[in-house]
């Protein structure tokens, strides 16, 4: 770090020169360093270290320590330190950024000592044999990934399932706002209970939950989601998490509860270009969407992700009439979402404009009208499906002989004026 620090050529001043650094050297292990922060005068402590493994390989990892289970390396059995989500988030990044060629970056679980520690730490380490831990590109990458480190507004979230190199954990961080504090192993998940979540949740300072449903059992989900909600603490799942952008956690916050109330256990999409601000619930024809989702499901997705709006689905219905947008203008936004679904239902249907109502015309092959005309099913179903003619017992049949035409009126407050 020093060498780095005393480079001309470097990018300085580093985010991290803005703050008091002290650099403290122990010679026992990280470990066991508990109450370290009792000779500090620090607010946060980032330990330095090398990492090992059974399975080794090159790695540069991040993690805050504890014991979740039996203290085996360090610390105190049931013990964890206070996380600092924002500064990991920050470095993990930066390290993905950085790394030398042929390391790969992760968070690790929570698993090692120390423990007792009121100051907010966390450990990043190069692994995981000498090679590694006496390779200079390693040591720069570190170095420069813990001096460029400049914590953003991140949403912190406890993470539970997963192997020791939590990868879902660590592919949502890199690619989101997400910075997990504690990381609980697979194994250690049936032993949860309300005292060890609570005191996981307050440790990470969490906003909510992120659990990798594929690495535990369903019982288990079951026992966590219960606990979750007594202790009322959110789980978002990986789309959620990932949908968080440029919006505040506490604009999250109001949008999913106006979800909640508006459909209860619905799903939230957010596209990119909502803004914090207040939310405006939004309400579409029913059969307005559901004609247009009958069209074009996939344009109307498609458009509603270009748009500043939130929209909900549910178990069997893949979009509700229902949207949330944080606009200061949102009859604009409402004018906006009718004519995506005007505009899809016109290019794939026959319509027609009488004042404020969609006049929908549709013919379809009647296989009623064919067999009455006696016309057996099989292939000449299928010319007269594609517009053929076709002869039955020396009789012409046409398609118009066998297509049954229907309207749909669809009132559209307002429609002159979109179109």
């Amino acid at each position: 770090m020093e060498d780095l620090l005393a480079n001309p050529e470097s990018s300085r001043p580093f985010p991290l020169e803005h703050h008091k650094l002290v650099f403290h050297e122990v010679s026992a292990r990280l470990i066991f360093q508990d109450h370290i922060d009792d000779e500090l005068d620090a607010d946060l402590i980032i330990f330095l270290s090398r990492h090992s493994s059974e399975n080794p390989f090159p790695v540069l990892t991040v993690h805050v320590t504890g014991n979740i289970g039996p203290a085996r390396l360090g610390g105190i059995t049931g013990s964890l330190a206070v996380a600092s989500p924002p500064w990991m988030h920050a470095v993990l990044c930066n390290l993905n950024k950085n790394a030398p060629e042929g390391y790969r970056v992760t968070y690790e679980i929570t698993h090692h000592g120390p423990t007792e520690l009121s100051t907010p730490s966390f450990f990043v380490e190069i692994g995981s044999t000498g090679k590694e831990w006496t390779d200079a590109r390693a040591g720069h990458t570190v170095a420069l990934s813990v001096f460029e480190a400049d914590p953003a507004d991140t949403v912190n979230v406890l993470g539970i399932g997963g192997t020791h190199y939590a990868r879902r954990e660590t592919e949502i961080a890199i690619r989101s706002r997400t910075a997990f504090g504690h990381i609980v192993h697979s194994r250690f998940v049936s032993s949860l209970d309300t005292m060890m979540l609570s005191a996981l949740a307050e440790k990470s300072s969490a906003n909510a939950v992120y659990i990798d449903k594929k690495a535990i059992t369903p019982g288990e989900m079951e026992m966590i989601e219960t606990v979750l909600m007594g202790l009322g603490i959110p789980r978002l799942s990986e789309h959620e998490l990932l949908q968080l952008r440029s919006i505040s956690w506490s604009t999250w916050e109001e949008i999913r509860r106006s979800a909640q109330e508006l459909h209860s256990g619905s799903d939230i999409s957010i596209s990119a270009g909502m803004k914090d601000g207040s939310p405006h619930v939004l309400w579409l024809p029913d059969d307005l969407v559901a004609e247009t989702i009958r069209v074009n499901l996939c344009g109307l997705r498609e458009g509603i992700g270009k748009l500043p709006v939130a929209s909900l689905s549910s178990r069997g219905n893949p979009l509700l009439p229902v949207f949330i947008t944080t606009e200061e203008n949102p009859a604009l936004v409402l004018n906006d979402l009718i004519s995506l679904c005007v505009t899809l239902i016109c290019s794939g249907e026959t319509t027609a404009v009488e004042g404020d109502r969609l006049i929908i015309s549709r013919t379809r092959f009647d296989p009623e009208k064919a067999r009455h005309l006696g016309i057996p099913r099989g292939p000449l179903f299928g010319e007269l499906m594609k517009g053929g003619v076709v002869n039955v017992n020396g009789r012409e049949i046409t398609p118009d002989m066998v297509r049954t035409r229907t309207v749909t009126c669809i009132r559209i407050p307002g429609l002159e004026k979109l179109i």
